[in-house]
């Protein structure tokens, strides 16, 4: 039998969400909503899941375990505006009965698309062009400047084959690169097949077998530091970096040092360890092309990351699972 909960639950909202999410919010639910797009104190996060039956946060807000501890009894469910859960400790809200909902499915290909652009803008020197163009010491074309790298003939080395992996891939592929992937668990035959990939079990062996480094793969444990000054050095001196999974996996110092020495190419960014703080050393080089956390950025992904939430509130409000609960131990 269905558990009784709230009809019209109180939902605590941390951030600005699109107008129709918030207007659908206010019909179905109590809502309290926000007037400023900017990150609440710790303070106010505090104050608000004493006093909420359902918690909204996105990926800015840091759900830790003194967090959740000092949550009070009222707070029943917490549901995440977007995919990650790495910010939110899910140990701790298990151990107090509070399941974790979050929005898969609907950023991928907002999030694949980006990952080419962010590619050719990199590999392709657009950032430079540009800038040369705005500041005016472009002096019309010429045989030897600007010049990039061709990708089609390329090898790609995918790292974490998920959805967005995937979409990744079958991009690629279209652009006659040549797809590598390295994740815990092996494709099917006829999905390799289909995005023409080989596995890697070794991450360490195929890194210096591609020519460009996409990483895909979410944030845990295991990955927090994944590309340290070890393992980028593995890669040769003409390769790329792109990362838009999160920033933690890259070890942001190493990765300057190498482009600093020529160990690498070029990096394309979307993602940083200490967002909205870009390291220096990084914004200095023209090898970098750096993006400001908005691979999901489409109207149409926002909108449908929205309502994937108010679907996880209903389910959950009628007493059902939500369909896009996160266990414990997600990856």
């Amino acid at each position: 039998m269905p558990v009784q909960r709230p009809a019209r639950p109180k939902l605590f909202v941390t951030r600005r969400l699109p107008d129709a999410t918030e207007s659908r919010m206010n019909e179905l639910f109590e809502a309290v909503l926000r007037d400023q797009d900017t990150p609440l104190s710790r303070e106010e996060m505090v104050a608000g899941l004493h006093d909420c039956d359902v918690f909204v946060p996105t990926v800015t807000d840091e759900i830790d375990a003194d967090l959740i501890a000092a949550a009070g009894d009222r707070v029943k469910l917490i549901a995440n505006f977007g995919v990650g859960v790495d910010h939110i400790d899910l140990a701790a809200a298990h151990a107090r009965g509070i399941p974790v909902t979050n929005t898969p499915g609907v950023l991928t290909d907002d999030t694949a698309d980006m990952t080419m652009a962010l590619l050719l803008a990199t590999v392709r020197r657009m950032r430079v062009g540009e800038a040369s163009l705005r500041d005016g010491s472009w002096s019309g074309w010429a045989p030897t400047s600007l010049r990039g790298t061709r990708i089609g003939g390329k090898s790609l080395g995918i790292v974490g084959m998920g959805r967005i992996g995937r979409a990744v891939a079958l991009r690629a592929r279209t652009f006659g690169m040549k797809v590598h992937y390295h994740n815990r668990h092996r494709l099917p035959d006829t999905v390799e097949g289909q995005l023409g990939a080989t596995w890697w079990d070794d991450l360490d062996a195929m890194l210096p077998e591609v020519d460009i480094v996409s990483i895909h793969c979410p944030l845990t444990p295991e990955t927090d530091g994944l590309f340290d000054a070890t393992r980028l050095a593995r890669l040769r001196e003409h390769v790329y970096l792109i990362n838009t999974a999160r920033g933690e996996i890259v070890d942001e110092a190493a990765l300057a040092a190498a482009l600093e020495s020529g160990k690498l190419a070029g990096a394309g960014l979307d993602v940083f360890a200490d967002e909205p703080n870009v390291p220096d050393a990084l914004k200095a080089l023209d090898s970098v092309t750096l993006l400001p956390h908005m691979g999901s950025a489409t109207f149409e992904g926002r909108q449908q990351m929205g309502e994937k939430v108010i679907t996880n509130i209903r389910a959950w409000s009628d007493g059902h699972r939500p369909p896009d609960q996160v266990l414990e131990g997600w990856a």
